[in-house]
């Protein structure tokens, strides 16, 4: 339920609605707006009666929330969410942000090499795993806390904010430390502990579609983390697991418009592995843009041949110069932008 107060709604008329709410047993969330206050009201899976309140003093309307998900909705929220991980990197607005880099630190060379290539192509963020869950025990985990520790010098290096994955709640306070981003990988998109670790700490997360979820299940797991009280959350497609071995996964550019219309919350892509494929990933990065999506998150290494994580779907250092080329025309002809390096002006194709 969500409850929108009259433009003239005083503060008083405000805490009554909230403490009607918390007499039926919820919590209310206020919201200023610009021009007036909403009341939302959590704790609830199915419709309130709400009557009572709607003929409180300062009360415009009373709105059954009809989603499963609530505070991710569009009717709670109709307004885009704006997520900014650094000064001038935001998500949501008109701006198409980039992150780029590789799937996991290797070493110090590696990632700055990296760092320098993808800002010198105009990536608005440093992506870089310091903890990789894989599949197989055996492979590569990453470096751990030193990876992060890298990822901070190359962020000191080329001014990049960082964006990086946490695997466990101990993880995530460590990784919150260093990074500008907390991604929650697609393996973890259900790990609710986590989710809710995420959510307290406040800072901003990019949250991964799970590989057999819906688009129902996604903005769910956002919920876990806005209820915690964060709503810096953005969301990803990274592809869906399905039967075809022509790729890696099956890449839903379907869900890009399908989520931002259900939600209020940015929306990014990952061409990467939503591919798995080197040669498939500039097209569907290219897509995705036009498809709407509030950003891109592109796996690129110095030398994918040697990579230790997920080298047949890197691209090389000229193959994301140009793909970032070709996405600031895309961008422009919808009317958009894709954003600048941090500290550098504006690239226009026109």
């Amino acid at each position: 339920m969500l409850v929108v107060m009259r433009t003239d709604a005083t503060t008083a008329q405000v805490d009554a609605v909230c403490d009607a709410i918390r007499a039926l047993g919820f919590t209310p969330v206020p919201m200023p707006g610009e021009q007036r206050t909403a009341v939302g009201l959590i704790g609830n899976d199915g419709q309130v009666d709400g009557a009572h309140i709607g003929g409180m003093g300062g009360v415009a309307q009373v709105i059954n929330v009809t989603k499963p998900f609530k505070q991710v909705s569009r009717e709670w929220k109709p307004e885009n969410t704006i997520v900014t991980i650094a000064p001038g990197v935001a998500f949501g607005g008109n701006d198409i942000v980039v992150m780029a880099g590789p799937c996991s630190v290797e070493n110090e060379q590696q990632i700055l090499t990296a760092a320098r290539a993808v800002r010198a192509a105009g990536a608005t963020a440093l992506r870089g795993g310091a903890y990789k869950p894989r599949s197989s025990p055996y492979s590569f985990q990453g470096l751990g806390s030193k990876g992060l520790e890298l990822l901070a010098l190359a962020r000191r290096e080329t001014g990049l904010p960082i964006v990086t994955e946490a695997m466990d709640e101990a993880g995530a306070h460590e990784v919150a430390e260093i990074a500008d981003m907390i991604q929650i990988g697609a393996r973890n998109m259900q790990n609710y502990s986590l989710l809710r670790t995420v959510g307290k700490i406040g800072k901003p997360v990019l949250l991964k579609r799970g590989m057999s979820a819906t688009i129902t299940d996604l903005l769910l797991s956002a919920e876990y983390i806005l209820a915690e009280g964060n709503p810096h959350v953005v969301l990803c497609e990274r592809g869906l697991r399905g039967f075809d071995s022509s790729t890696r996964n099956v890449f839903d550019v379907t869900a890009i418009p399908v989520v931002q219309r259900a939600s209020h919350l940015p929306m990014v892509a990952d061409p990467s592995h939503g591919t798995g494929v080197r040669a498939l990933v500039t097209p569907m990065a290219r897509a995705a843009v036009a498809a709407g999506a509030d950003g891109i998150l592109v796996e690129v290494h110095p030398t994918p041949e040697r990579a230790l994580s997920d080298g047949a779907q890197s691209l090389y250092p000229d193959q994301f110069t140009k793909l970032m080329l070709e996405l600031r025309t895309i961008a422009e002809a919808i009317g958009r932008h894709v954003a600048p390096s941090p500290g550098t002006a504006s690239v226009s194709v026109g």
